[in-house]
């Protein structure tokens, strides 16, 4: 499946969509989630177009990679994160639950957050 220019992270990167800018640098951007799941819930995205984490591990230059990984520091130390915690959530495919075809973390914090995964029956 070929990379979707119309997804909606794709457009936030082009200035289509408005969104809550945290941070930006050279090879990722963040911002506020639109329907936050935690008091601080930011997206983090590269600005190059993968799918999910898996191609992107795969495929970014160490560049994307190091910028990307700098970002996610960055943004902890940001938004006050470090000492008390956060989560960091990526999804993929079907049955991790992506709903938006481009790579990104969820950066979740400010309360504590409880079990990461309800137990199934």
């Amino acid at each position: 499946m070929s990379y979707d220019e119309g997804n909606i992270f794709a457009r936030i990167l082009r200035g289509e969509i408005p969104c809550k800018k945290i941070f930006e640098n050279e090879e990722a951007f963040v911002f506020h989630d639109i329907r936050p799941q935690a008091p601080i819930h930011a997206i983090i995205i590269p600005k190059g177009a993968y799918q999910n984490a898996y191609e992107f591990y795969k495929e970014a230059t160490p560049q994307e990679l190091q910028g990307f990984a700098e970002a996610i520091v960055k943004v902890i130390d940001l938004l006050g994160l470090k000492e008390y915690g956060y989560r960091m959530i990526t999804n993929h495919g079907l049955h991790g639950g992506q709903e938006v075809p481009h790579f990104h973390v969820h950066l979740l914090g400010g309360r504590p957050l409880g079990r990461m995964v309800a137990a199934s029956d």
